[in-house]
């Protein structure tokens, strides 16, 4: 009996021990052309983020395509910023002991900080607000739901990498790691043994990222959020999740106090976050009547609407110019015309010089 007890216990222990496997593969080819997972897991994001940025845009009052003339400065100055703070933050691989700080151009093969990409891109999303004359912070608004979901799907690059996860874990979720990219035993100094199972910090960022985005267009459907307040929600929301993701991984990275850099970079960023949401929401409590910049009418406004006016009012114009020559430049019926003809042309060229010169005649000189 204790024999079937014992193997009932171990069949139920191999059952739930369902590890999440690494995917064999990061980069396929066509030809000579390489598809890197990373990569491709970046530009997914990006499309999700702009598709969703544009929906959220036209609901505020701005137009579609201004989204993407937008992220067409956004993206480029996002992906330096992130690679940036990457190559700062785990400075090592590439300027420590054996380094090769060529490598810090190899974006393909992963390492993008969220806080330099957040950073460099508002700057990019700053120069394309202005040239379409809306505001940032209306714009960062729209985009705050998409930026989280585009993160989300980017930490799909990282599991096909095998990067970035936590430290051992017995959990039935535990994530198998390759033998070739098994990390170090800070403890020991030796190699993790194969079959070590880690924690799947990728996994645990996605579903916060997505609960996250959930929560943020909830919350700006009830509240109505304006002036930035949904940006600033959003790094609340990511911090405070990324500190004890954070915690849980064992890739190099600088540590200040004790702490991974990241860690001290989101309770910082996080804390400014939550006073910028109070403090807006005490100076704007409404959100902004449009996403025009003050002083700059929209596509198609008041422009639009004048010139049509004035071609409106030529073509009538050109009208009565047509009718008026095809009568002679006589408007009078027969009816009304005097019995002798000089008398009727000499009140015509009175009333001409009362009038002022022929409007017809200049529209066609």
């Amino acid at each position: 009996m204790t024999g079937l007890t014992s193997g009932l216990q171990a069949s139920l222990a191999t059952a739930l021990h369902t590890a999440i496997p690494s995917p064999p593969q990061h980069t396929w080819y066509l030809g000579p052309v390489p598809l890197r997972a990373y990569a491709l897991a970046i530009l997914a994001g990006i499309v999700v983020a702009v598709l969703i940025t544009m929906k959220r845009w036209v609901a505020r009052g701005g137009v579609a395509d201004d989204v993407l003339d937008i992220a067409f400065w956004a993206v480029p100055f996002g992906i330096v910023g992130g690679r940036l703070y990457h190559v700062f933050s785990t400075p090592d691989p590439y300027f420590g002991p054996g380094g090769d700080p060529v490598r810090a151009l190899y974006v393909w093969q992963g390492g993008l900080g969220i806080w330099g990409a957040v950073a460099l891109g508002a700057v990019g999303a700053w120069i394309g607000c202005r040239r379409k004359g809306v505001r940032l912070s209306s714009y960062a608004d729209a985009l705050a739901p998409g930026l989280l979901v585009a993160q989300a799907i980017g930490r799909l690059g990282n599991w096909f990498n095998q990067e970035l996860f936590g430290a051992p874990t017995t959990l039935p979720w535990g994530l198998e790691i390759d033998t070739p990219y098994l990390p170090v035993d800070p403890a020991t100094g030796l190699v993790y043994a194969e079959g070590t199972l880690f924690h799947p910090t990728f996994l645990y960022e996605m579903i916060w990222n997505l609960a996250a985005a959930a929560f943020l267009i909830w919350l700006d459907r009830r509240y109505r959020l304006g002036h930035g307040r949904v940006f600033w929600a959003y790094v609340a929301t990511y911090t405070l999740g990324r500190v004890w993701i954070e915690m849980l991984r064992i890739d190099t990275a600088e540590h200040v106090l004790g702490l991974r850099l990241n860690v001290w970079t989101s309770i910082i960023v996080g804390l400014g976050a939550v006073v910028a949401f109070v403090v807006i929401g005490r100076r704007y409590p409404e959100r902004e009547d449009g996403v025009q910049l003050p002083g700059r009418a929209a596509a198609g406004g008041a422009e639009g609407v004048e010139g049509a006016g004035d071609t409106r009012g030529t073509s009538a114009a050109d009208d009565h110019d047509r009718t008026t020559n095809e009568h002679g430049g006589d408007d009078t019926n027969d009816a009304d015309r005097p019995d002798d003809p000089d008398e009727g042309r000499g009140r015509d060229r009175a009333g001409a010089d009362a009038d002022g010169p022929d409007p017809g005649s200049t529209a066609r000189a």
